[in-house]
Formats: structure tokens, sequence, C-alpha cells
């Protein structure tokens, strides 16, 4: 899957300077394989992928154990007199209270209340299992940028609708039988498509990179973009090096003249 994400994503650049290969490169977006393909290879990046198998199997085994034993003890406790028919209605004001705000978390506690349990435990479910989905989806990137667990933890916050409703999609096709794997392989190409659209370009590995990782965790343009109609996707894809600094034959930044 990590080779899918990175042929996907290749394809997405070529295919981006293609559809806008008649105008000035210097107006158009940097390219996100090839600067992405050389974390691979930095030796910085190389020096923190070295972890103990046990140590990550240990903060497998706690992270999903957590989650695990948490769930396992709000559906316990829904089963208790008098006051298990609120202990689900008051997990999900818990969830989507810092999620969505104040106001959308009381109305979905609030419907709750009267929802039969099934169709309650389904929607938690649904949700939780569309949020583990993306982070897998999201591992090809996030193991080459390598961002701090706070520096991740806003990355996801700035971009929680959007990511939750693309899992959402892939997810629900994922149960359909005989194609789950199919499904799966083309939800992480389409996270490559998706990763052009809700991020920038990152820099070549280095000083610079540093400082991307942190800027990059608010999502610039988001109302803008969630503006656009579907056949102005790449409206926003603008690169606004024009502005700041006029490429040069010598520039490490791939340009749309490579495919010309």
């Amino acid at each position: 899957m990590d080779a899918m994400f990175m042929e996907s994503l290749d394809w997405v650049d070529k295919t981006y300077y293609s559809k806008h290969a008649g105008e000035d490169p210097s107006e158009l977006r940097d390219m996100y394989y090839p600067n992405l393909k050389a974390f691979e290879n930095f030796e910085e990046v190389k020096t923190k992928e070295k972890r103990d198998p046990w140590e990550a199997g240990w903060a497998f085994l706690k992270r999903f154990g957590k989650k695990a034993g948490l769930s396992l003890g709000i559906y316990v406790a829904s089963f208790l007199p008098y006051v298990g028919r609120f202990v689900l209605p008051a997990a999900s004001f818990w969830t989507f209270n810092e999620k969505v705000g104040l106001p959308a978390a009381v109305v979905i506690f609030g419907s709750s209340v009267f929802l039969p349990k099934k169709y309650l435990v389904m929607f938690l479910q649904s949700y939780f299992s569309s949020r583990s989905l993306m982070r897998e989806l999201l591992e090809p990137y996030f193991s080459r940028t390598h961002p701090t667990p706070q520096q991740k933890r806003r990355w996801f916050h700035d971009r929680e609708g959007v990511l939750y409703g693309f899992a959402l999609a892939f997810f629900v096709l994922l149960k359909v039988p005989l194609l789950g794997v199919l499904i799966y392989g083309i939800a992480e190409a389409s996270t490559a498509y998706l990763i052009t659209k809700i991020t920038t370009p990152p820099p070549p590995p280095g000083q610079a990179a540093e400082e991307w990782k942190e800027k990059d965790t608010r999502w610039e343009n988001k109302h803008e973009f969630l503006d656009l109609p579907l056949d102005k996707m790449d409206k926003l894809n603008v690169k606004t090096r024009g502005k700041e600094e006029k490429p040069t034959e010598s520039s490490g930044i791939a340009t749309g003249r490579q495919f010309s």
C-alpha cells in the first residue's frame, strides 16, 4: 500500500502538470512526489525510523487496548439500571463536543437519547472505525514527514470534517463482500490525491522541512477550498512562488517543464 500511495502521488503530479501544460510553470504549485520521496533517504528520517520492534508492538497494543477497554466499559455501563440509557448519549456528547463544538454536540446528545441503542452503537462504531481507517491510509505520508505527536494532533484536528467524510465513504464500501481488498487499494490511491488538496507541497528534507511541518498543521485556504465546485478543484493549487521567488535553472524543485 505504501508503494501504491507513492505511485498514485506521482501520477497526480504528472496529471496536474499535463492539465496545466499551457500555463506559466512559475504560477503552478510544486510537485509532491519528488521531495516526499527524498524524505525516504534523508539521514535524520532514517534515524527516527530506527525503533525497537518490541517497543513499537507494545505501543500498538497499548493504544488499541486502551480504546477497546474504553469501548467495552461504555457498552457494559449502558446496561446499568436507571442511568444506563444515558451512557451512550453521554459518550457521544463527550466525543463530539471537542470535534464539532458544543451546539452540535448537544443536538447529537438530545437526539441520541431517543434512538435505539443498536443505532447509536452503529453510529459510534462507524465514527471511530472511520478515524482508524483514515490514520492507516495516511501512514505512508506521515512515515516520511515524521511530524511530532503534537503537530500530528493539530494536523488532524484542522481537517477533521473532511477526513471523516472521506474515510466514512470508504468504510461503508469496505463492508461490501469480496470487494473489500480492492476498495482498500482505491482508498489508498485516493488518499494521495486528497493530500494534494489539504496540504501544501513539502520542501526538500532539512531545516525548511521542519518549519514547513509546523506551518502545515493549519490547512490554508480551507474555507475557500470547501466552497469550490468539483470542476474547479485545482483552482487553489496555484503556486505563490511567483510572488515570493522566481524559479531558476538550479532550483531543486521539479516543475511542469519536465513533462512537456
